[in-house]
């Protein structure tokens, strides 16, 4: 997957969040997206998983060259974020069952498989409302970056895990992202330092104006 900006805007009323980006995500690398709290940077991936159209400019996503259509997009996608809900009725059997009817997993992983790489062996057939908030976000990334996609996106993805968690995590991307596009909003250095790039969401926060208007 490869997914440009071509003087991408985004805003809310009468507030930009971001404007005028121009950038490519190549394929196969891993991006951080960076900025302070507030500041965009989930509204940035939302932008690029096609959940959120931009106010001004566009988005081309393409697979294998070629172009997607963005109602396709969503077929390519994994997603993991803290706002993003589970279904705490399910037990973590039951909710990786049924993430499998949605996104089919990497070649080769079973649900057993992922219980496993959770190491949560004792707690297959417990709801997930009785999970702690570390182990729910385990179980939120396990879900996307274990999926068969060719965009990998990670929201603030150890929130929630402490530090034994933060290096499960950084090994289950090492042993499972492959070489999938991956793009990680995060403002913890462990979370993104293995990235090829990152882009500042502060550089698109405001444009030089020329005369009295904006240049967007």
């Amino acid at each position: 997957m490869e997914v440009s900006f071509h003087s991408v805007a985004k805003r809310y009323r009468y507030e930009w969040i971001f404007r005028g980006i121009d950038f490519t995500f190549e394929a196969g690398k891993k991006y951080a997206i960076l900025g302070p709290n507030g500041s965009g940077k989930s509204t940035l991936l939302k932008v690029l998983a096609g959940h959120l159209s931009p106010s001004k400019g566009k988005v081309d996503f393409l697979f294998k060259n070629e172009k997607l259509d963005i109602d396709e997009v969503y077929k390519h996608i994994s997603y993991s974020a803290p706002y993003i809900e589970l279904i705490e009725e399910f037990t973590l059997k039951e909710a990786i069952l049924f993430h499998q009817k949605f996104k089919p997993f990497l070649e080769g992983l079973q649900v057993e498989d992922l219980i496993q790489i959770l190491g949560f062996e004792k707690s297959k057939n417990k709801p997930v409302r009785y999970f702690s908030s570390g182990m729910k976000q385990r179980l939120k990334l396990v879900l996307s970056i274990c999926s068969d996609s060719s965009l990998l996106l990670l929201d603030e993805p150890t929130t929630n895990l402490d530090m034994q968690g933060m290096e499960w995590y950084r090994d289950l991307v090492k042993k499972y992202a492959g070489n999938r596009l991956t793009i990680i909003a995060s403002n913890v250095e462990a979370d993104y330092d293995f990235c090829d790039a990152t882009l500042s969401i502060l550089d698109y926060k405001k444009k030089k104006e020329k005369k009295g208007k904006s240049s967007i």
